[in-house]
């Protein structure tokens, strides 16, 4: 079975193995990118007089019948990738479809296509846990719970502040992902090998049909820039889990037996092969861990991607490392808007690790309101503040500033307002991004 690229010459079975490698696995999740691609550059293709009506007529019967095999549609190690498997899917109209574009900008479409639907997921799940941890916190807004720098009690916070803290961050990793979706929404197709082709294809129209917001102009810095956006997409991809990572970083220490904060619920823990009492965090101990893979997939993707101008085939590495990024943050948002609803506040425990030392600063601040200088203050208060039996009396009764971003208000109704914003532009976005999809596989050119 030729493929796509192939001439008379054979190909050594060992070779074809070697650079075919896990293609056809990762190229399953691009099938109905690579349907609703083909459609958009034959589309191009009758606009230009290349195909006709009836050619893209008789290739969209068949493409909306290879859409629905969806997770059954099988490429073959032979076909190579899913461009082959789906050219040959296509018999004799398939032999049309490849001109004006090389195997190159398929894959760039393709990947394109994927990430921007992808990218709105995640964000849509971004924003689904940032609402978890936000009803979370506002179920605790008044418990007081230590504040910690240097893993030492530093000042009184709540429970609601900490939550809030955490769903902030979310809706920050929405920006992040909002940066790598805007630098992917920009149709490659028409720049063919890298240096376009002698065909009078129109690019902003196939851009349009696509739901891409623009064309990117240079053909040859099409296939330059596939790397680089693959390692934004991951780059933006790290952020979010870093901060998921310290969100279970908090809750592996809190839910500990010497703090004692929180607990998790049974379901969400593991036991113990030998000893019978044990209750393991492992969801929040595999959540750090799986945080601190994105680096390591990053720098895979930077170092496979830095090469001189045009196509390397190099890059065909990049896919795997990009893909397993994707995945595992989607299952850490998965799993972040989950455990709120997994954990349980012991409000009391929490109010007694808050000991009179903590309110230290609190006092000094009491006397520069006063008109004493900081310092003096600061001085004024230290010595007692130091003292060992200060450190371990309860404070009691604690009040805390209620201005905006302070714990005793930690602005929900900012943050919710934010989420609601963000989620209305997603939505809005993911249904004219689908529609132009649905246009394009179920409607006949006019």
């Amino acid at each position: 079975m030729k493929k796509l690229w192939q001439t008379e010459a054979g190909l050594d079975s060992a070779v074809e193995a070697y650079t075919v490698g896990n293609d056809p696995e990762l190229d399953a999740r691009l099938l109905p990118y690579e349907v609703c691609g083909s459609l958009a550059h034959a589309a191009g293709l009758v606009k230009a007089g290349i195909l006709s009506k009836h050619d893209h007529e008789g290739l969209r019967r068949v493409l909306r019948r290879v859409a629905r095999q969806n997770g059954a549609f099988k490429i073959t190690r032979a076909q190579e990738d899913i461009h082959t498997a789906i050219e040959q899917a296509l018999g004799p109209i398939g032999l049309k479809v490849h001109a004006g574009r090389s195997r190159n900008d398929q894959v760039q479409v393709d990947l394109r296509l994927y990430l921007k639907d992808t990218l709105g997921r995640l964000m849509e799940l971004s924003c689904a846990a940032a609402a978890a941890w936000e009803e979370f916190g506002r179920r605790h807004d008044g418990a007081v719970m230590p504040g910690y720098t240097h893993l030492q009690r530093a000042m009184p916070t709540t429970v609601g502040h900490w939550a809030a803290s955490h769903a902030e961050a979310l809706l920050e990793g929405v920006r992040a992902l909002e940066f790598a979706y805007n630098e992917v929404d920009a149709c490659p197709l028409g720049s063919a090998a890298g240096f376009g082709v002698a065909l009078p294809l129109d690019r902003p129209y196939v851009a349009h049909l696509l739901g891409f917001s623009r064309v990117q102009r240079n053909t040859l810095r099409v296939q330059s820039s596939r790397p680089r956006l693959e390692a934004a997409v991951v780059s933006a991809l790290a952020l979010v889990a870093r901060d998921i990572g310290t969100l279970a970083w908090d809750l592996s220490l809190f839910t500990s037996a010497e703090f004692g904060f929180f607990s998790l619920d049974r379901a969400f823990c593991t036991g113990s092969s030998l000893m019978p009492q044990k209750r393991n965090p492992d969801v929040v101990e595999l959540t750090r861990a799986r945080a601190a893979m994105f680096p390591g997939w990053l720098s895979q993707i930077m170092a496979i991607g830095h090469h001189s101008s045009g196509y390397h085939r190099d890059y065909q590495l990049t896919k795997g490392p990009l893909m397993a990024a994707v995945d595992c943050a989607g299952q850490m948002l998965d799993m972040t808007c989950r455990l709120p609803g997994a954990i349980s506040v012991d409000e009391k425990r929490c109010a007694s690790a808050v000991t009179k030392d903590m309110l230290a600063t609190h006092e000094t601040l009491s006397l520069v309101k006063n008109g004493v200088p900081f310092r003096t203050a600061y001085r004024q208060i230290a010595g007692g503040a130091r003292k060992a039996e200060t450190a371990l009396e309860p404070a009691g009764r604690v009040e805390l500033p209620s201005y905006l971003g302070a714990p005793g208000n930690p602005g929900w109704s900012e943050i919710a307002r934010e989420r609601k914003a963000i989620q209305k532009k997603l939505l809005a976005r993911r249904k004219l991004l689908h529609t132009a999809w649905s246009r394009l596989r179920e409607r006949p050119l006019r």
